[in-house]
């Protein structure tokens, strides 16, 4: 069974070597560690997620399953459990970069967008002043205004 928490300060090394076994960017996300959900089987992290706050926009990222865990479901469970947290916070769109996977989103309604198109706020990230390169896919999901049907 996987359990899912909250990030704290501690596990800022295990998410670390994680991003780096999946050769995502670290630059950015100590910062927001409060806002990331973490995946265990047992004592061990196998997953992560996090979110950075941008007026009413947010950015996903650090979307990471350790290998032997993919196909199962936990990321997929852990952007579901984000994405929930955001009407807490009125956002309206959440964006994201990916050199990897620009195929796996769209199946949790992102679609490709041109970066010029994000909202101006997730321009302050860490991710789109050099972490990411230029050639990533951007993506946005617009999330239902409170009161619209899902």
């Amino acid at each position: 069974m996987t359990l899912t928490r909250r990030a704290t300060s501690r596990d800022w090394r295990p998410v670390k070597a994680l991003l780096g076994q999946c050769d995502l960017p670290m630059e950015g996300a100590a910062e927001h560690l409060g806002n990331f959900l973490l995946a265990f089987d047992g004592e061990r992290m196998i997953a992560c997620a996090g979110l950075e706050y941008y007026g009413n926009a947010a950015l996903l990222r650090s979307v990471a399953v350790q290998p032997g865990n993919r196909g199962r479901g936990v990321g997929k469970a852990l952007v579901t459990q984000l994405l929930a947290m955001t009407a807490q916070r009125n956002i309206e769109n959440v964006a994201l970069l990916s050199t990897t996977a620009a195929d796996y989103f769209p199946r949790m309604g992102f679609t490709a967008v041109a970066r010029d198109s994000l909202p101006h706020g997730v321009m302050a990230s860490a991710e789109f002043k050099g972490a990411c390169p230029d050639t990533a896919t951007a993506m946005m999901l617009r999330l239902p205004e409170k009161g619209d049907d899902l």
